[in-house]
């Protein structure tokens, strides 16, 4: 009999602990902050058509919710998905570790002035030699400096955003890391320790504020999450002069798109249908509640192919606006069924050629 019960209070401990290291990997963390293989924000603008909001709330997503939710909690708390996969580099103090890399950069950093030259791209990476996280974002002064703590500035409370994050094991990051070397983000906090360098070289040379050769223009990178889901990270750098959803990314995946990014008054580029796949622009988007808000209320960048069969969805950094024709950003696309099928509901008006 005691040896029944230590023999089960040995199994006991064993799955204790197997959950306790799962539980501490570096990953992208849902609304509960447990590990999740991927999730989505789309946080709300203040002003939606027949309501004014918070500026603060927000949906979710991941495989597990299946469809858009409304969060129980503000993005400006450190609650919630955003907040607690960064907790894993504030409260984690992983800012002061040897054992792991991160990254903030944003064209638009919080504190520091804005300088010219650098891609319209905003982010976090952070992982040591198992896995971690790359968090693609829309939001301008964000996240805050590892030592100030989660903080969400106020001038992200007007418009609409989103932010993608993906948990990928190790061997994924030297692929991301080609990619930034096309993105040339503005690395405002960052930490490459020696342990990594050889694996990382193009993150070694952006964090020290250089920037690394390129041998094209743009470049196109096959991802898989921990979980095997498959993400695609196109990127161009500065010397590819055009917009990058109707000049790349549509004729790449041979589908017609429908595009959502910030329309200022005077900046958009109009709906286009020259090449054999087309991109063209929504105009107001309707998520469940129902909360409906017009694209110049939306500072997201994302895409959905219009057809149902082709079933892709990207989010990333550009506008389709003129001047973004010129400068370094990129977009990671989905072939989930699930996250198509998100975004495809809520394309509620579009405008075609």
């Amino acid at each position: 009999m005691a040896t029944h019960i230590s023999s089960c209070l040995q199994e006991i401990i064993i799955m204790f602990l197997c959950c306790t290291v799962c539980n501490t990997d570096i990953s992208c963390r849902n609304e509960a902050g447990e590990p999740v293989d991927w999730f989505i924000i789309y946080k709300l603008p203040r002003y939606k058509i027949g309501e004014v909001g918070s500026g603060v709330d927000y949906m979710y997503l991941d495989s597990s919710v299946g469809s858009w939710q409304m969060s129980k909690f503000m993005v400006n708390t450190s609650q919630g998905a955003l907040g607690s996969t960064l907790s894993q580099l504030y409260m984690g103090k992983a800012y002061k570790s040897n054992s792991s890399v991160y990254a903030l950069y944003n064209d638009a950093p919080p504190i520091l002035d804005y300088i010219q030259g650098y891609g319209h791209t905003k982010g976090v990476l952070l992982f040591d030699h198992s896995q971690g996280f790359w968090i693609s974002h829309t939001i301008p002064h964000f996240p805050s400096f590892p030592e100030r703590g989660y903080l969400y500035p106020s001038s992200g409370k007007v418009n609409g955003q989103t932010a993608l994050c993906v948990t990928y094991q190790y061997e994924q990051f030297s692929r991301i890391a080609k990619q930034m070397a096309f993105l040339y983000p503005r690395f405002y906090n960052c930490s490459v320790p020696a342990a990594f360098s050889a694996d990382l070289p193009p993150l070694v040379q952006l964090c020290e504020g250089t920037k690394p050769p390129l041998a094209s223009d743009k470049r196109e990178e096959q991802l898989f999450s921990v979980r095997g889901d498959k993400f695609v990270s196109f990127v161009k750098s500065d010397h590819f002069v055009d917009d990058i959803y109707t000049g790349w990314v549509a004729q790449r995946l041979g589908a017609d798109l429908l595009v959502e990014t910030w329309q200022r008054q005077g900046h958009k580029l109009p709906s286009n249908c020259s090449l054999p796949k087309h991109a063209m622009n929504i105009a107001r988007i309707q998520l469940p509640g129902p909360v409906l808000f017009q694209s110049y209320h939306d500072h997201s960048k994302w895409c959905v192919s219009q057809a149902n069969e082709d079933q892709v969805t990207c989010l990333g950094d550009l506008n389709r606006e003129r001047a973004q024709m010129w400068r370094g950003g990129g977009l990671v696309c989905s072939f989930n069924p699930l996250i198509y099928k998100a975004f495809r509901q809520v394309v509620d008006k579009y405008v075609g050629c």
